[in-house]
């Protein structure tokens, strides 16, 4: 059972949401270079607060994601896109429902 996660809330400065969103949408192809990040989620809270919620097999690479190319970014961009600093959360998962999609056409 995954068991270590990360959840990041951004509020977005007036007028910079739609640029929050697209940074959101690029940091996508830095995390899928992150072997041991298991699950990587960037979503939309309301009309300018976001987050990221992800997950990973064990606290050393919660922690190589948290020195990783994502968190770099957050922080050069931050002053610009958010009204306050990203708030960043360590969590213990205690429970997860996983099914294995099948699809039929």
């Amino acid at each position: 059972m995954i068991k270590y996660a990360l959840l990041t809330t951004l509020m977005a400065k007036s007028g910079k949401e739609d640029e929050v969103e697209e940074f959101l949408k690029t940091t996508l192809s830095l995390v899928e270079s992150e072997t041991n990040t298991i699950t990587w989620y960037a979503f939309k809270m309301g009309a300018n607060k976001f987050g990221i919620f992800n997950t990973f097999p064990n606290d050393t690479a919660r922690k190589a994601h948290l020195a990783g190319e994502v968190a770099k970014a957050l922080i050069n961009r931050s002053p610009h896109l958010f009204s306050l600093d990203p708030q960043i959360q360590q969590l213990d998962v205690v429970a997860v429902k996983e099914t294995e999609l099948k699809f039929s056409f």
